[in-house]
């Protein structure tokens, strides 16, 4: 038999738990608003900052890829039959 909650969900003679401490968050220091050509200057000067792949690193990347699809397919493929004949076998008993 399941014992009744008391209200509030604490026992009597139970100590309160302490309250949390509280924690202050820092704002964010405000950015000064910079023009539309420094912004422009500036998302050049990140683009330049990237790490292009290469051709041959691009290829292999999308092969693997391919690969694993197809082998995520054939793995789905062959669950979803398997549970298609379990499905049916036990249909069949019913009937």
């Amino acid at each position: 038999m399941a014992k009744a909650k008391t209200p509030g969900g604490r026992r009597p003679g139970n100590p309160q738990p302490a309250p949390a401490a509280t924690v202050a968050v820092e704002q964010p220091a405000a950015r000064p608003r910079v023009s539309p050509m420094q912004f422009a200057s500036q998302v050049r000067a990140e683009g330049r900052k990237i790490v292009w792949p290469s051709r041959k690193e691009t290829w292999v990347t999308s092969v693997m890829v391919f690969i694993m699809v197809a082998l995520a397919a054939a793995f789905f493929w062959i669950v979803d039959t398997l549970l298609s004949l379990v499905f049916q076998w036990v249909i069949g008993i019913g009937a």
